[in-house]
């Protein structure tokens, strides 16, 4: 157990690394045009800040958390939040896209060696009966900084989009000083040989599954509703992203009370409560002609949303083999169904407004219980 206060503050520092992953991706999305014109380029190839952070994020994920555990958690967090803040202070200067995109690309990879091998660290410091509940406030830590990212981002636009940047460079600087709590385990002292196909093993890719369709057909359809908000509602730009907020509200307050069910249900059984829960609101929210009625079940699925991510990370956390290189593996599988979403949905979406919806719908009700397996990590 950790009970100095270096140890308190270390602790703090985990749930603000988790803070930061979400917040330093979503960063952008509010101030594109300003960073457009600033480098003398349109809006949309501006967007392609978003990109070239979370492809590198999701790709260098899926090996960060064994090479973290073979390396050393301690040493590879720090560096990986000095490499963080050296890619920051680039993106503060960057005199042309190109440029911003190579930075952004960079903090994708840094923030890939960070959010696995924090998570780990949090459950080798937490009784496992306590296990849900920490990774609760983890995810509710991780919500706060998706919903809270775009807000930031617009309040620096107004000033310069650059003082962003320079608060992501300050933030992670702190963070990789301060570093990780000790754990009771050997691996401080004697880092383990994890290998990839040891993290590649069916339970963990079956999880897997199940969190790239959490995210990428629950969370992921959050701008086929933006969409809908315009063509059906005529929503205002702001109306929007009030109606879109909802979601991960609802998220940030019950991510710990869902921490507390999943202690006391078992991972397994909230995943599936959450998969076949959100699906159906996915489909309220897609289809129904009522305003109110949209955005009612858009903030209960945001609830549904945490029983299924915060589920998937107790899941492979929980025990068995691996577990650095495990829950990496089901984290880049979560954000590359966010990077495929936009791919996959609007050709629906624009063949059928309802079909946007109800499509990932059905494949979130029927594929994820499918897919999740019914007993704990071997």
């Amino acid at each position: 157990m950790i009970g100095s206060d270096p140890g308190r503050l270390r602790v703090a520092a985990l749930y603000f690394g988790g803070f930061l992953g979400p917040f330093g991706g979503a960063l952008v999305a509010s101030m594109l045009p300003e960073m457009g014109a600033s480098l003398g380029v349109s809006t949309g190839s501006a967007s392609a800040s978003l990109t070239a952070y979370l492809l590198p994020f999701a790709a260098v994920m899926l090996v960060s958390g064994t090479l973290g555990a073979r390396w050393g958690r301690l040493r590879t967090v720090r560096i990986a939040y000095a490499v963080y803040t050296a890619a920051s202070i680039v993106c503060v200067f960057a005199p042309s896209l190109e440029v911003l995109l190579a930075a952004r690309a960079v903090q994708g990879c840094g923030n890939a060696f960070t959010t696995p091998l924090l998570l780990v660290t949090l459950a080798e410091a937490t009784p496992r009966a306590r296990l849900g509940r920490v990774l609760g406030t983890f995810g509710a830590l991780q919500a706060a900084g998706q919903t809270s990212a775009p807000l930031v981002g617009g309040l620096s636009a107004e000033f310069d989009w650059r003082y962003a940047f320079v608060v992501l460079a300050c933030v992670s600087a702190v963070l990789g000083v301060v570093g990780l709590p000790r754990t009771t385990t050997a691996e401080q002292t004697a880092p383990p040989r994890e290998r990839l196909r040891d993290a590649l093993r069916p339970y963990v890719l079956r999880v897997g599954v199940v969190a790239l369709l959490g995210w990428g057909a629950l969370g992921g359809v959050n701008f086929l509703l933006a969409y809908r908000a315009e063509d059906q509602f005529g929503l205002t730009a702001s109306q929007r992203g009030l109606l879109l907020t909802v979601f991960g509200l609802t998220g940030i307050l019950t991510a710990r009370s869902v921490g507390r069910l999943i202690d006391r249900l078992g991972a397994q059984r909230t995943v599936l409560i959450g998969a076949v829960a959100g699906a159906a609101l996915v489909a309220v929210a897609g289809t129904v002609p009522v305003l109110w009625a949209v955005a009612a079940a858009w903030a209960v699925a945001g609830i549904a949303s945490q029983f299924v991510l915060v589920g998937v990370n107790a899941a492979v956390l929980a025990g068995g083999s691996s577990r650095g290189g495990a829950v990496s593996v089901v984290q880049a599988f979560r954000f590359s169904g966010a990077a495929v979403a936009p791919l996959a949905l609007t050709p629906l979406y624009l063949a059928h407004p309802s079909a946007g919806f109800l499509v990932p719908a059905m494949l979130l009700a029927v594929v994820a219980p499918l897919a999740m397996p019914r007993t704990s990590a071997p």
